[in-house]
């Protein structure tokens, strides 16, 4: 099938490219506008708590809002306010009213901390009614010119945080941190080629394909997003960048390590191509594949961003491998050998034999590099036990320099951490109108909870039959200790406590940060499984074996725990961090799984082939090494870096992020596909392959041998030397 495809598009190459253009302006032109969310209840399903509180505080008060943004004034020098520095902020704050700036609804100052070294000014604004809708985030633009033109050159200082601020900092430091990582992927990419190619042809081809079906992709995406309500979070655009030229790219490296491969052995630039694609296209079909049923396995979770985040990448690695098997061959069959211009280095094998070497090591003592690749593997594993997940999904995507994050700090100076997003409890009757003792009872005994700072007034609805308790916590929203509070006695007491014919339910930011755990639990369960479970059908399709699938899918899951245990050491106990971004373990899983599966699948597939030759096991393992070794360490530099430059955004989300995802590829390319998979399957040997007997020739139609045309391959002796021959 794939020499056909090869054939196809190698003799009809404008006719592909004209498609390919087509297909582009059209999709772009008919697709919706792409948009993403920052609002992190949008992704919990309605039947967790704290949807049910935002639910229910929406329809008892759909014209009251809490305030989305705090200004914060504290004095330069750092003492206490004075009598004229409260009248100062009053004056401000008046003069920020009657600016009537677009979305903002009220403007209301409060008493300073009663230690009086802040003083804040509580900002309502109009609810956001889309993912695309900027009213808040123009407003806090427009508060935080005012404000500076207000305060002037005196004893205050001022700046403007809480959650709308947060929002429009997180989009900001985002925008920077995506063109930062683009830029750097694109050089890294660029550089990475010349060095091993030493054509600047080749260095672009990646560069100025993939940034072609870019818009594509990003089109399908939008149209996938609205047919089926999806929403797209603000960290997608980061990952899909990264995915798409670092995966992009690797299938361009399999398929031109091949062409070339084919090229020393003397086929001609046109057959060579054709016979490129037929070698590679299973391999990288396969593990194309892998990644896409992985990346689809997400649809099965109950977070919508992860339901959204699944398409989204599996639509960009398609696209990725239909261009890298139908518009880089028409390309490249255009262009011929020129394609490694100005080189002349494609002619003849490299004289280096590093590859040739390890892999001879290897064909020798294939259990002593089983045994030390493993032992790597389950060392770094060993870390991932302390792995402590962390909510701060705020100034986790924040620079530390930005305001809200600076004036979150000065804010904590007089008021309880969770000042800036207090918690909301809801006491709803069912019998009639709360009664001025009821509301009384249970405000005390909310104020009793452990880890609550303060009890505001309750808030009634119109009728009288619900109220809202705004509980601010004593410690900052997002902390573990703020998790365990409102999923512990705050939720207890609020429950317990409710007078008989009322019902009670929490919610706020940090109710919704504890239902996201939960619901991250069963995603776990449910997810990991199932993906795993896919992958080995792949595998087991792919090499027409059942034991093979089962021992690669435990050098990756060995794979998974040594990433997670290094991302454990670098940043909880070398770094400091108190713990790592919660949704790390799931899409790190998936990434390492399914993007490492790849550089596992392009080994043995090797291996096989070289099996099917008439090799001995450890024999297949060498020449499998010799000659994918160095497409594989090309292509896990190359994919490994591009994830590295998301650590390059500014923030330590995409810090952890990248560099979690990046040592992982990099774990996968160079201990699991270079050393451990080779060297296992070397000790199983043609066991490997059962029932399929995958290491057998299988011969032509015609009777002539599928692997007619087979390059000059080395074979590995006793000694370690090599000598060509004939496949």
């Amino acid at each position: 099938m794939f020499a056909r495809l090869g054939r196809l598009v190698v003799h009809h190459p404008w006719k592909v490219i004209g498609l390919w253009v087509v297909a582009i302006i059209a999709v772009v032109a008919a697709a919706p506008t792409l948009t993403s969310t920052t609002d992190q209840s949008a992704f919990l399903p309605s039947h967790y708590e704290s949807i049910r509180a935002l639910n229910l505080q929406e329809k008892a008060f759909p014209q009251e809002s809490a305030a989305a943004a705090l200004v914060v004034f504290v004095r330069e020098d750092g003492a206490q306010l004075s009598e004229a520095d409260t009248a100062k902020v009053a004056a401000v704050s008046a003069a920020l009213d009657e600016a009537k700036v677009e979305g903002v609804t009220g403007i209301h100052p409060t008493p300073p901390s009663d230690n009086r070294l802040v003083q804040i000014v509580a900002v309502q604004m109009v609810k956001q009614t889309s993912a695309s809708d900027t009213t808040r985030s123009d407003a806090v633009k427009e508060l935080r010119a005012k404000l500076q033109d207000q305060v002037g050159d005196g004893d205050l200082k001022a700046g403007i945080t809480g959650q709308a601020a947060q929002t429009l900092d997180q989009t900001e430091s985002g925008e920077k941190g995506l063109a930062i990582v683009a830029i750097a992927t694109i050089l890294l990419i660029l550089v990475l080629l010349l060095v091993i190619f030493r054509s600047p042809v080749i260095a672009l081809l990646p560069i100025i394909v993939i940034g072609a079906v870019s818009s594509t992709v990003n089109s399908l995406i939008a149209v996938v997003a609205k047919a089926f309500d999806l929403e797209i979070d603000t960290s997608v655009n980061s990952i899909l960048l990264v995915v798409l030229f670092g995966v992009g790219t690797d299938y361009i490296l399999f398929l031109m390590f091949r062409y070339r491969e084919l090229l020393r052995a003397g086929e001609d630039p046109k057959s060579a191509m054709i016979g490129a694609v037929a070698k590679v296209g299973e391999a990288i079909t396969s593990a194309a594949a892998a990644v896409i049923i992985a990346f689809m396995a997400l649809v099965l979770s109950s977070l919508g961003m992860f339901r959204a985040l699944g398409p989204a990448l599996a639509i960009a690695v398609a696209v990725a491998l239909i261009a890298g098997l139908t518009l880089v061959p028409a390309i490249v069959s255009l262009l011929g050998t020129k394609v490694f211009w100005p080189s002349k280095a494609w002619r003849a094998e490299p004289k280096g034999a590093r590859f040739a070497a390890v892999g001879a090591a290897m064909g020798r003592r294939p259990a002593a590099f089983a045994a030390i690749s493993g032992g790597l593997l389950v060392v770094l594993g060993i870390f991932a036990l302390g792995f402590n997940p962390t909510f701060d999904l705020t100034s986790g995507s924040t620079s530390d320099a930005s305001e809200s994050v600076v004036y979150n700090r000065e804010l904590l100076k007089g008021l309880p951490a969770g000042a800036t997003q207090p918690s909301d409890v809801l006491l709803q009757s069912e019998n009639g109108v709360l009664t001025t003792d009821q509301l009384a009872t249970y405000r005390a005994a909310l104020g009793q909870v452990d880890g609550v700072g303060q009890v505001g007034q309750p808030q009634l609805s119109t009728d009288g039959t619900i109220a809202n308790f705004q509980v601010t916590l004593s410690d900052a929203p997002e902390s573990d200790a703020a998790l365990d509070t409102v999923a512990g006695p705050l939720r207890d007491v609020a429950h317990a406590s409710a007078p008989q014919g009322t019902t009670a339910v929490v919610g706020g930011i940090t109710s919704i940060f504890v239902d996201f755990k939960d619901a991250m639990n069963r995603d776990y369960s449910i997810v990991f499984p199932v993906a795993a479970v896919l992958i080995m059908i792949v595998l087991g399709l792919l090499l027409r074996s059942l034991v093979a699938p089962w021992y690669l899918m435990v050098s990756v899951f060995l794979g998974f725990a040594a990433t997670l245990g290094a991302t454990v050491l670098v940043f909880q106990h070398i770094q400091g961090d108190s713990g790592l971004i919660f949704t790390l373990p799931l899409i790190m899983y998936l990434f390492v799984v399914a993007l490492g599966t790849d550089y596992n699948i392009l080994m043995v597939a090797r291996l096989r082939e070289e099996a099917r030759e008439g090799n001995s096991p450890r024999d297949s393992a060498a020449l499998a090494v010799r000659h994918t070794g160095p497409t594989v360490a090309a292509a896990g530099v190359i994919l490994a870096g591009t994830f590295a430059s998301m650590m390059l955004a500014g923030n330590s989300t995409l810090a952890q992020m990248g560099f979690a995802i990046s040592v992982g590829i990099a774990i996968a390319a160079f201990v699991m596909a270079m050393f451990f998979t080779p060297a296992i399957t070397a000790l199983i040997g043609a066991r490997a392959w059962w029932p399929g007997h995958g290491d057998r020739t299988n011969p032509g139609p015609r009777g002539e041998s599928a692997d007619v045309g087979t390059p000059p391959v080395a074979t590995v002796d006793q000694a370690g030397d090599t000598a060509v021959r004939r496949g």
